[in-house]
């Protein structure tokens, strides 16, 4: 790996880095900013509505945005207006202004949902270019970040340090990542050719992605790791609260663990990729998962249950970035592939849990977690999707299915080297 792509890999490990931290940073301070703001719980739950109708107009703009301009400029307008909202957030809660944090949620979520494709477009292309595993040990940094922010925030909240200095101070933080990071970025990534990326070497069109039956089965398997994922976040303290009769301090640690069990999943899970291949990891991820949540729903002990938490979040944590990878590396089009995934996973993020939330208050959160569970299931099943050649193949598939034939893969000159992916199992070249 040379310099140049060295240095662009580590930018956008800071750059999923200053995500985890902000996004975590404020939501560990969401009980100060109701109290700032003298709110009901049900007056925030429409604030934070904010957040969701900003991330969705960004994660929707997105892959358009991208393949128009290319990466670069995207993550730049994305986190720039992600630090924009958290410097609203942090003014309106000085100010005791319910608007004014609204707005500040919007443009957060908006702005994390305009970056979120593009840094991972530009993942999936550091990783063809490097032959290296990349996307899970970048979301890794997403789920570090997330740690170290919420730590910061407890600290914070436990030092009576006033929301909106803490904030603050955290977008300078975050600023000054960006800064440093953005620089390692080239421009260029993910943008049409002239003509527009719809159209094949022969000039002949090509088939819009959402047609391509094996990316529709990926998008399967990331709506159901997400919402795993998405469900955990909303509700697992509660869960646990409320399911397992645990004090609030002890539900808050069972999360704790179930993100920790999340970021080692994905700073190790390359390991297991390399040597195993991406089928194996994405169905060892969801039987993984499934049985943490069977365990979960069914078991009477708070302690297992409180184990079996670890066993979810290792089965979640590779889901994302994996499918991000697989539907980059699906066939021509990458932006609107990645695109195409990335939003199915938002939609089960952001769509999912709320969903959840009502069959727990007429059922219980306990059986309201089958649904995710026969969700996780179904993705062991379908884990054969990931399992993508390379770009090339796709002149063999028949353009309605996505599927290949079985010749093997080959390839369409973009490739670093002739050896194959190794994140599909196959023997790597030394020194890749």
């Amino acid at each position: 790996m040379d310099q140049a792509l060295r240095r662009r890999r580590q930018a956008l490990f800071l750059l999923f880095l200053l995500a985890g931290i902000t996004m975590s940073s404020w939501v560990t301070r969401t009980p100060a900013i109701r109290d700032r703001l003298d709110v009901t719980t049900g007056q925030m739950g429409l604030v934070l509505f904010g957040l969701s109708l900003g991330s969705m107009a960004g994660i929707t703009s997105s892959g358009r945005l991208t393949s128009r301009f290319g990466t670069r400029p995207v993550v730049v307008w994305g986190t720039v207006l992600l630090l924009a909202g958290m410097a609203t957030i942090s003014a309106g809660s000085a100010a005791v202004s319910i608007p004014l944090v609204t707005a500040g949620l919007c443009a957060f979520g908006a702005g994390m949902g305009v970056s979120d494709v593009a840094v991972n477009v530009d993942g999936t292309d550091v990783e063809r270019l490097s032959g290296a595993t990349t996307l899970p040990a970048l979301h890794g940094c997403f789920s570090l970040g997330t740690v170290l922010g919420a730590g910061t925030g407890m600290a914070a909240t436990a030092a009576g340090v006033p929301v909106h200095w803490h904030l603050a101070a955290v977008t300078v933080l975050a600023a000054g990542i960006f800064v440093h990071a953005v620089r390692s970025v080239p421009a260029g990534t993910g943008r049409e050719r002239a003509g527009g990326s719809r159209r094949g070497d022969g000039g002949e069109r090509r088939p819009a992605v959402w047609r391509d039956g094996r990316l529709l089965l990926i998008g399967v398997i990331v709506l159901a790791m997400a919402l795993a994922e998405g469900s955990a976040n909303d509700w697992l303290p509660l869960l646990m609260v409320d399911g397992h009769g645990m004090d609030a301090t002890s539900g808050s640690f069972v999360y704790a663990g179930f993100a920790a069990a999340m970021t080692l999943g994905r700073f190790g899970g390359t390991f297991f990729l390399d040597r195993f291949g991406r089928t194996a990891v994405v169905r060892a991820s969801a039987v993984s998962g499934a049985l943490g949540l069977l365990v979960v729903i069914l078991s009477d002990s708070a302690v297992l249950a409180g184990l079996a938490v670890l066993l979810w979040g290792l089965g979640a944590s590779l889901g994302f970035p994996l499918t991000l990878s697989a539907a980059g590396e699906s066939g021509p089009d990458e932006t609107a592939r990645v695109a195409l995934v990335a939003t199915i996973g938002y939609v089960a993020f952001l769509v999912g849990p709320p969903g959840l939330g009502f069959l727990g208050e007429h059922m219980g959160l306990r059986p309201a977690m089958f649904v995710v569970l026969a969700c996780v299931a179904c993705a062991a099943f379908l884990a054969p999707a990931v399992d993508v050649a390379s770009r090339g193949t796709d002149a063999h598939a028949d353009p309605g299915s996505g599927l290949g034939d079985d010749a093997g893969p080959a390839h369409d000159g973009c490739a670093p080297g002739p050896a194959a992916d190794p994140r599909q199992g196959v023997e790597r070249v030394p020194g890749s």
